[in-house]
């Protein structure tokens, strides 16, 4: 279930960025680091989005689940999908926090999004 509403939430967020004029890459890509959720460019940038889907903010925003370990997962994952894609756009690791309680419709989830999240 979990897993579930997992991919929901990143199903969210790519619709969110097609909305806001971005292309999706890649969405789930895994490397041996590990995986970035959504790979998405816009007018040079590649953007490297790790989604959060959380019930509500009130325990602590979601982006703070995103550690110094996680952000350096995320780093080495990313070389390794510009290695195997050869891409020249300029790299950015952005932060998609996806807020949407247990049994509620979709459309009714709220989206906080942080570009350049972390360096």
């Amino acid at each position: 279930m979990n897993k579930l509403r997992g991919r929901m939430g990143e199903e969210l967020a790519a619709a969110y960025l097609r909305r806001k004029g971005y292309e999706i890459l890649a969405a789930g890509y895994h490397s041996r680091y590990g995986e970035i959720d959504i790979v998405a460019a816009k007018k040079g940038i590649v953007a490297f989005v790790e989604v959060k889907l959380r019930d509500n903010g009130s325990f602590a925003a979601a982006m703070e689940a995103v550690d110094r370990h996680k952000q350096e997962k995320l780093r080495r994952t990313a070389l390794m999908w510009i290695a195997q894609n050869g891409d020249a756009l300029q790299p950015r690791f952005d932060v998609c926090e996806v807020y949407m309680p247990a049994r509620t419709d979709p459309a009714k989830a709220k989206i906080s999004y942080k570009e350049n999240a972390f360096e």
